[in-house]
């Protein structure tokens, strides 16, 4: 794809924005930048972007330009990004335009849960086979700022949300991985349908030259790609795994436990799909577990952070939505004081309370969402329900006996009161560490 000669404009000046606007500058169009925020928020930008800042819906009617790359954040059917499409050749993002100026191979990954623990195994065993393979898109880099190294990896592990994946447009990864689906973003999307179709862009332009990684059971259209499935469930699966061995055609491959620094069903989940990724680009056994040893998950997934008196902290910020805080309590072998609320996002609380009921002592709410959080809570245990994650800790702390755990798994965003779940699960650790 040719951008000389073009106008390009970026809407959302963000990191993927800055990247975009730099690789569009690079490939020689002309860049123009727009965002609602103040001039600040383009103090980053590239020099030679045109920068509109304090932008609205009459700026976006008024603009005409051969291609609108929209950031994941803004809403794409939203009246904002409309008004900028109106006079667009094209609407694409970040990912879908750095994937046009990329020529090595996409393993790409998506899923409610999981997705950036998978991409980072994904990108250890790529680098150890030689391949690069650096982790990008909704984790890490930007894909464009990848894109525009000297040198470029061969292969990239590109994690896609379900937002970068609504303006994909021609983006084929060799290998598509489907990790699972669950209620999330529901202050995004109509309905469930709408989120699972945005997620399912991911296999579009696949043809059978393709793999398609996939975990049993989920429900999906009719895909071109080969499919490969992976289980915890299903020994008949292509990979299975009891949550200590993965075994692929019924052989042991890998040893969670002896090859690795990884635990439970999830995070057995998530080797199976990565190791089935690689497999699929023609990775041995052997490099694969030799990237695993040694391999520390990501922080803010059920993170250790200190015991204290007898009681376990864990930091699982990363839980932003129902399926992840699922996930965290039934990997729980202690009971729970679980800490859990932030932004309203319209998900249904109330088909957790029977795993509460299992797993949890107590559930102490906080943030936006905490008082209603609290009212369906209280259904299934014991709630207490505060305004601040800083109050959470030390109610928490009062109510955990010797044996237990404090689990952060908040179930929704960090909007209300943090930049995202990193600083969140940041702030969680800092707090834990001062309790004495």
């Amino acid at each position: 794809m040719t951008l000389a000669g073009t106008h390009v404009a970026i809407l959302g000046v963000g990191r993927s924005g800055r990247a975009a606007a730099a690789l569009a500058l690079r490939e020689g169009a002309r860049v123009s930048a727009w965002d609602s925020s103040g001039i600040d928020a383009f103090a980053d930008m590239p020099e030679g972007v045109e920068l509109h800042p304090d932008a609205d819906i009459a700026d976006g009617r008024a603009l005409v330009c051969d291609l609108l790359v929209l950031s994941p954040g803004i809403e794409t059917d939203g009246p904002f990004a409309s008004a900028f499409a109106t006079g667009a050749g094209e609407v694409i993002g970040e990912v879908e335009l750095a994937s046009r100026h990329y020529g090595g191979t996409m393993v790409g990954i998506t899923g409610t849960n999981g997705k950036t623990t998978t991409t980072a195994i994904i990108g250890r065993i790529l680098e150890h086979a030689g391949m690069g393979g650096t982790p990008c898109g909704n984790f890490g880099t930007p894909f464009a700022e990848v894109v525009m190294r000297a040198d470029p990896p061969r292969a990239v592990a590109l994690e896609l949300s379900s937002f970068q994946l609504e303006t994909i447009r021609t983006l084929r990864p060799h290998v598509a991985v489907w990790l699972n689906f669950a209620p999330d973003h529901m202050d995004r999307y109509p309905d469930l349908a709408a989120y699972h179709a945005a997620k399912s862009r991911i296999f579009i332009n696949q043809t059978s030259d393709d793999v398609a990684v996939v975990r049993g059971g989920e429900e999906l259209p009719p895909l071109a790609a080969r499919v490969t499935t992976f289980s915890t469930t299903d020994p008949g699966a292509d990979w299975f795994s009891d949550g200590h061995d993965i075994r692929h055609q019924g052989s042991v491959v890998l040893s969670l436990d002896r090859d690795t620094a990884l635990r439970g069903l999830h995070n057995a989940e998530n080797v199976m799909a990565a190791m089935a990724s690689c497999a699929a680009l023609g990775i041995a056994p052997e490099v694969m577990r030799e990237a695993l040893r040694g391999f520390a998950p990501p922080l803010h997934r059920c993170e250790w952070v200190r015991t204290l008196d007898g009681v376990e902290y864990l930091n699982d910020s990363k839980a932003t939505n129902l399926h992840a805080l699922e996930s965290a309590l039934r990997s729980q072998t202690r009971p729970v004081v679980l800490i859990a609320g932030g932004k309203e996002k319209g998900l249904d609380y109330s088909t957790v309370l029977p795993l509460l009921r299992e797993k949890v002592l107590t559930a102490v709410t906080f943030g936006q969402i905490s008082r209603p959080l609290a009212a369906v809570f209280s259904d299934a245990v014991r709630t207490e329900a505060v305004a601040t994650l800083e109050e959470a800790v030390q109610v928490a702390r009062t109510l955990a006996p010797v044996g237990s755990c404090v689990l952060l798994s908040p179930g929704t965003s960090s909007f209300d009161q943090f930049t995202g779940y990193e600083q969140r699960g940041d702030s969680f650790r800092d707090l834990v560490h001062q309790l004495h």
